[in-house]
């Protein structure tokens, strides 16, 4: 049976869901950044969207989508932090109860600002559990819909609003930079760009502790890996979806990655010198181009979203004091 893959409709769709409910983020533009790479970047500020990320724009879209019959037995989900405050704010904007499987070592502040929305958290251990397996055995128990956080068609859409929202804004792009953990703002951006700025090149960017993605577009197929150790929490995933990447091999250029260190650095950089507070993964495509893992041609138009700014303080402060 073949997949049916999500389209650019989906995602003009559900620009409408989301209109009046999602921020429109800002784009903002750096003199320092443009000196150092050479390009006119422009940074899709999802670090401010609604509950810090964007996330929230799957989440509300998915509920949204979801029969009244699902939405009366409630939304299952499992993550380490920001799909997780998705579901959980956009289940309460829509008066859906949600559950949330989140690893046990799930940044402080994530774990809190989910429950703070009103979901019920159940912990795992990511290093000894599945968290699919968790969340089957609760399904059955309860027949709660389960909406995971990449490998869906309404969440694939919905996060390809962002992009959706940037190119309308500042036109067409030579390069488009997005963080890859499962795949759903990816393949979400990549389907975008493939109407609204068709010559594009669309980089996925990772950490390279978890280049689950890079080994899979390179080899062809689906790889999954050993749960990674990277303090890019948010894209720490094992393999990508099978819609996600139904999306990635045919429409993004090539899979990116940058370390630990480059992503320490280019937080630095946003709350230096452009004042905002951006999380590890929300830095994945930044580091890539201001670290030189995407080399452009002077002048070129990059697009990069930085998706998230959801970061524990304590944690944030002693990236930004280290040497």
């Amino acid at each position: 049976m073949s997949l049916v893959l999500p389209t650019y409709e989906d995602v003009a769709s559900a620009a409408k869901t989301l209109k009046g409910v999602a921020h429109r983020t800002p784009v903002l533009t750096s003199a320092t950044a443009d000196r150092l790479t050479g390009a006119k970047v422009f940074f899709k500020c999802e670090n401010l969207q609604r509950m810090g990320a964007f996330k929230f724009r799957g989440g509300y879209n998915a509920i949204a989508n979801l029969s009244p019959e699902q939405r009366r037995a409630g939304v299952l989900t499992y993550s380490s932090g920001n799909h997780a405050q998705a579901i959980a704010l956009a289940g309460k904007l829509l008066g859906v109860a949600t559950t949330i499987i989140m690893p046990h070592d799930a940044p402080a502040a994530k774990k809190a600002a989910t429950q703070e929305y009103g979901a019920t958290v159940v912990s795992y251990d990511r290093y000894k559990q599945d968290r699919e397996v968790v969340a089957r055995e609760i399904q059955e128990k309860t027949g709660m819909a389960i909406i995971p956080p990449y490998d869906h068609l309404h969440v694939i859409a919905g996060q390809g609003t962002a992009a959706l929202e940037l190119l309308e804004d500042v036109g067409e792009l030579d390069y488009l930079l997005v963080c890859l953990g499962g795949g759903g703002l990816l393949a979400g951006s990549a389907l975008a760009a493939s109407v609204l700025s068709p010559k594009c090149k669309v980089f996925g960017v990772e950490p390279e502790a978890g280049n689950d993605g890079q080994q899979s577009l390179r080899k062809g197929e689906v790889i999954r890996i050993e749960p990674p150790r990277s303090i890019a929490d948010g894209a720490l995933t094992l393999y990508l979806g099978q819609l996600t990447f139904g999306v990635i091999k045919q429409r993004v250029k090539d899979i990116l990655t940058v370390t630990d260190p480059q992503l320490i650095a280019t937080m630095k950089f946003f709350a230096e010198r452009m004042k905002i507070v951006v999380e590890p993964t929300g830095c994945l495509g930044a580091a890539a181009l201001m670290h030189g893992a995407l080399p452009v041609e002077k002048g070129a138009r990059v697009g990069v979203i930085l998706s998230g700014g959801n970061v524990d303080l304590a944690a944030y402060a002693g990236f930004l004091t280290q040497s």
